[in-house]
């Protein structure tokens, strides 16, 4: 039999924000290399090594690929082969008789992460939820950057209008709460953040870090400051205090399109450098001495991400950090924060996706919605709390929120009760082993992609059209392909219309046509999706540029600095620091998570590339606090907090703060039914048995999953 011939094909890396380039190599149906792909005009060749595990977990023997039921329940359940038609045909009978018996609100819906990275579930997903009418909408948005949409919702008028730095033009960048080395950048798309970072000091800048952990982006920066987890914004909130105080307020080219800066001048005084310091650790002559920087700097820049947004102050955070860079003018300028020029998706002043808040709330806790979904911090009371529109059945779509969500065993537990469970997802995994159905789509490399998310957000205008590697087998179905079966056989067993819509690269290029650079806008590339498959390393559409004064969303045109819900959270941040002693106990210590550049989420930990090399999940302890409990370096050791508990081992580590300890999140898959053979090896435990539900940003509802109190007590020997 002759040997095939090799292939290549280019296309972006869908593990992370980063999108890095990527060249695959293969022989048939087989893989023989990844590499960076060197003429991709944003990455550059740059690739992490979650792209060579690309292949790993395409071919992974665990990752379903044909649809299966559930026999049984708990320890007796089985799985068997069902086909499409009649795994859709139960669907829509069993989810319209749990309305029609309970109420609309009894369908919940969760959608995880790699959602994202997918546009075929952001093409047709809210056409499927459209017509289940449902108010239990919940996705990893609560669980991480949601105070980020609220505060652009709030200030700008669009949930998507996010200002990212321009980290190729800045000369100073303060990062408080990130870690783009491991992250590979956030809300910020940058890939080859390293080389990016370290060009800012080469060319004569500063990066400092702010962090709990010295982290491996704090080991490269300039300056690094340890800061209590959870007093973030009173430190953010003191340097903005500070501008004021020493006149170094600069609203430059968009001073007259500020409401509201007596009011946030008014709202700060309380909280000086002086005043916060005991409370964050940073001393009041850095606070200042960082204010200093950014208001000098010609072009810095302020960014946070998953520290700051996923604590009780998340989304004051967000807006401090906005209000920050607004009042130092480094807001809309180059070296500063801009907005995109995406082809896809430009967010400009209409009605049409700008988000809404607080139209209605959860029925147990009361937290609001947010763009039409509740915080995922409910979804396991709302399971658990009997009455009229408690959750009866779940559809969850590739997500694993009993690792991801705060008290994931008591989501667990509200898991097992459902009458009625489906998930969209290629695993068996510690929630979808509770589903009676699962659907999993194709892989990636299986069908075409183009990142409407992350386009939005790269640190550089840049579009990419992504080509299937393989064909997809006969029986397989995509993303979008499953939610509208899904979709139309619910809508025919409830006599609902439904047309299903076009498919994904069909509304891709229609949005193209319309957007920024097509015909219709005068643009004279004149770019349609066609055109854009001309590029397959990917086309450069330019640097960055100013534009934010033209396409500001809110009713009347103008950047809101002081929203009143902000106001009255600026109150509770004061109540906070002077409630702060009574909250310190000898014991005590505060659980922060971590990220590592191989363990993005939970399921990239049944890819042997991945999982390789050091363990990755213990607990990070400073020595003191080891010694004060007489803890020895790789013991184990008892973690306790409000909600549960866990064992594991213990490393010492002079990274950490004294007083806080690090453990990161998405492992611990030893549990019954879990089908991840690499995963089920590891070591571990889930961080989200400790975090709670019931600390959350009071704003938003966004979980707390950092600055979570926990005591550590060593084991004795008969318990390890």
């Amino acid at each position: 039999m002759p040997m095939s011939e090799m292939s290549t094909h280019y296309r972006a890396c869908h593990l992370c924000e980063a999108i890095c380039g990527v060249e695959i190599k293969t022989r048939g149906d087989q893989i023989v290399s990844i590499k960076g792909d060197k003429m991709d005009p944003f990455s550059r060749g740059h690739i992490c090594p979650k792209a060579i595990a690309i292949q790993d977990i395409h071919n992974d023997p665990d990752r379903l690929r044909q649809p299966l039921q559930r026999v049984g329940r708990n320890g007796s359940s089985q799985w068997e082969p069902i086909s499409w038609e009649v795994a859709f045909k139960r669907i829509g009978e069993q989810l319209n008789q749990i309305q029609w018996q309970y109420g609309r609100d009894a369908v919940a819906f969760f959608a995880g992460n790699p959602n994202v990275h997918n546009f075929g579930s952001m093409t047709h997903l809210a056409p499927l939820l459209r017509l289940f009418k449902t108010r239990n909408l919940y996705s990893a948005t609560s669980l991480d950057q949601l105070p980020v949409h609220l505060t652009s919702y709030l200030m700008y008028g669009h949930k998507d209008m996010i200002p990212v730095p321009d980290i190729d033009a800045t000369r100073f960048m303060l990062i408080i709460g990130a870690n783009p080395l491991a992250s590979n950048g956030s809300i910020m798309t940058v890939p080859d953040v390293a080389k990016r970072l370290r060009a800012i000091q080469q060319r004569g800048g500063e990066l400092v870090v702010i962090d709990p952990r010295r982290t491996e982006t704090a080991a490269i920066a300039d300056r690094h400051y340890f800061i209590r987890p959870g007093t973030d914004a009173l430190l953010l909130l003191a340097m903005i205090n500070a501008l004021f105080e020493e006149n170094r307020v600069d609203t430059g080219h968009l001073t007259d399109k500020l409401v509201g800066l007596a009011a946030v001048q008014e709202a700060v005084k309380a909280f000086t450098p002086e005043n916060t310091a005991a409370a964050t650790g940073v001393d009041a002559g850095i606070a200042r001495m960082l204010a200093r920087a950014l208001a000098s700097a010609q072009g810095g820049v302020c960014y946070g991400r998953m520290g700051v947004s996923t604590q009780a102050f998340g989304t004051l955070c967000q807006w401090a950090i906005q209000i920050l860079n607004i009042l130092t003018a480094n807001l809309d300028r180059t070296g500063g924060t801009l907005v995109t020029h995406p082809a896809f998706g430009m967010v400009v002043p209409g009605p049409s996706g700008r988000g809404h808040f607080g139209r209605w709330a959860s029925r147990v806790s009361g937290l609001p919605e947010f763009s039409g979904e509740l915080p995922s911090t409910v979804l396991a009371e709302e399971i658990l709390t009997p009455g009229e529109g408690q959750v009866r059945a779940l559809l969850t779509m590739a997500g694993n929120p009993v690792l991801s969500a705060p008290n994931g065993r008591q989501l667990d537990l509200g898991l097992e009760q459902l009458d009625f469970m489906v998930s969209i997802d290629v695993y068996i995994n510690e929630t979808t082993r509770h589903a009676d159905i699962i659907l999993p789509p194709t892989s990636p490399l299986e069908h075409d992609h183009y990142d409407i998310a992350f386009n939005r957000l790269a640190v550089r205008n840049v579009a990419r059209y992504n080509a299937p590697v393989f064909e997809s087998a006969p029986e397989s179905l995509h993303d979008w392909q499953v939610l509208n079966g899904i979709a139309a056989h619910y809508a025919a067993v409830g006599e609902t219309d439904f047309k299903p819509a076009p498919e994904p690269h069909q509304i891709v290029d229609h949005g193209i046509r319309k957007g920024f650079y097509s015909e219709a806008a005068g643009h004279p590339l004149a770019l349609t999706l066609d055109k854009l498959r001309e590029y397959p390393h990917g086309l450069d559409l330019g640097p960055l540029q100013p534009s934010l004064s033209e396409r500001i969303c809110t009713d009347d045109g103008m950047i809101q600095l002081a929203p009143e819900i902000i106001l009255r959270d600026i109150s509770r941040a004061l109540e906070f620091i002077s409630s702060l002693p009574e909250r310190t106990r000898d014991q005590q210590l505060l659980l922060i998570g971590r990220r590592h550049v191989r363990s993005n989420n939970s399921w990239m930990h049944n890819a042997r590339r991945l999982i390789k090399g050091k363990p990755r999940w213990q607990l990070l302890m400073h020595p003191r606090d080891m010694r004060a409990r007489q803890i020895s370096d790789g013991e184990k050791v008892h973690i306790r907090s409000r909600i549960g508990r866990v064992s594991v081992e213990v490393v010492a580590s002079e990274e950490m703060m004294p007083g806080v300890v690090s453990l990161p999140h998405g492992w611990g898959h030893q549990r019954q039914g879990v089908r991840l053979n690499i995963a089920s090896e590891q070591g571990g435990v889930s961080c989200n048995d400790l975090t709670d539900h019931k600390l959350y940003d009071a704003v938003s509802g966004n979980s707390a999953l950092n600055g979570v109190p926990v005591e550590i007590f060593k084991l004795e020997p008969a318990h390890v």
